[in-house]
């Protein structure tokens, strides 16, 4: 099924957020670091913000981003509502497994996502959850209201629509 809100994202995930001259990706995942990688920074930055307003067609403003236990993350603040994205850096492929599947017992799986990431879920409160290499992204839409965006759409579908932006982005690490 495809969502009112993605229709608007196709035209908005041929632009991406330009990497750092020099940075490309990389053919394996690498490992998490003392310093977020330029992936995880993706979510926070003026370009992320610009193509999250362009699809939602609301205009956040943006916390500063913390860096915690290898987990980056911001809040975008609508006057309706807010989200908080968050990117979980990993080492290997079976810390990656494991912190996606505990997250997404944590947060309740109401559905399982195809074609988003390796792997993704929806939740109870309707955030996503997307592993992808060594990351894991959430969005997680719970501080919004159930209608929101321009055109209204549901929070649910805000969050797929968040995640496909920031993934169609992703080219590795």
């Amino acid at each position: 099924m495809i969502r009112p809100a993605l229709l608007t994202l196709s035209l908005v995930v041929a632009i991406c957020f330009a990497l750092p001259a020099g940075e490309a990706a990389s053919e394996a995942p690498l490992p998490a670091g003392r310093t977020p990688s330029t992936i995880a920074t993706m979510i926070c930055r003026p370009k992320a913000r610009q193509e999250i307003a362009s699809v939602l067609g609301q205009i956040a403003t943006v916390s500063h981003p913390t860096w915690v236990n290898h987990l980056y993350s911001c809040q975008y603040s609508y006057p309706a509502g807010s989200m908080v994205l968050s990117v979980k850096e990993l080492s290997s492929w079976a810390q990656t497994k494991s912190y996606f599947r505990t997250l997404a017992k944590q947060m309740g799986t109401s559905q399982v996502i195809n074609g988003l990431g390796q792997a993704a879920v929806e939740t109870t409160d309707g955030s996503i959850i997307v592993r992808k290499d060594w990351k894991v992204l959430l969005v997680n839409s719970a501080g919004l209201p159930p209608k929101f965006g321009q055109p209204l759409t549901s929070s649910q579908a805000v969050a797929q629509s968040v995640a496909d932006v920031i993934l169609g982005c992703w080219n590795g690490d």
